[in-house]
């Protein structure tokens, strides 16, 4: 399991709910009809997440002033997820971040917290625009 994939399970997008059914086998037996189209597989929809709910429950039930919206550190804190220099270079390497973003710490973390809510909202995470500008 990557770093990333922590963050989506602490908020519960991905997992079992995004999988595919697998496609209907038809039977030894049974011969199509002429013309007629294969079945399409069917396709759990994706199960949109609440993240700035659930951030925001968080924040308010723990003692630390923690600011998600513009800190990766508190983001990472309020998930209950290693948020030191050495764990947030992984989750920058993970997510493919920019090497001359990766020497500057300041740079790496707007860089890393913009993407990971940019990630967060691809995989079925409901952020708001103004904070993925």
């Amino acid at each position: 399991m990557g770093f990333f994939s922590k963050i989506l399970e602490k908020l519960g997008i991905g997992g079992g709910d995004a999988e595919q059914a697998p496609p209907a086998q038809p039977s030894a037996d049974a011969s199509p009809s002429p013309g007629a189209a294969p079945a399409a597989p069917a396709v759990k929809p994706i199960a949109v997440v609440d993240v700035v709910a659930q951030l925001e429950q968080r924040a308010a039930a723990n003692p630390q002033k923690l600011n998600w919206r513009t800190s990766i550190v508190d983001l990472l804190k309020l998930l209950d997820i290693d948020s030191s220099f050495t764990a947030r270079k992984e989750l920058a390497t993970e997510l493919r971040c920019p090497p001359e973003l990766m020497d500057d710490s300041a740079k790496m973390n707007m860089w890393l917290h913009k993407t990971v809510l940019a990630q967060i909202a691809a995989n079925g995470g409901n952020v708001p625009n103004e904070l993925l500008d």
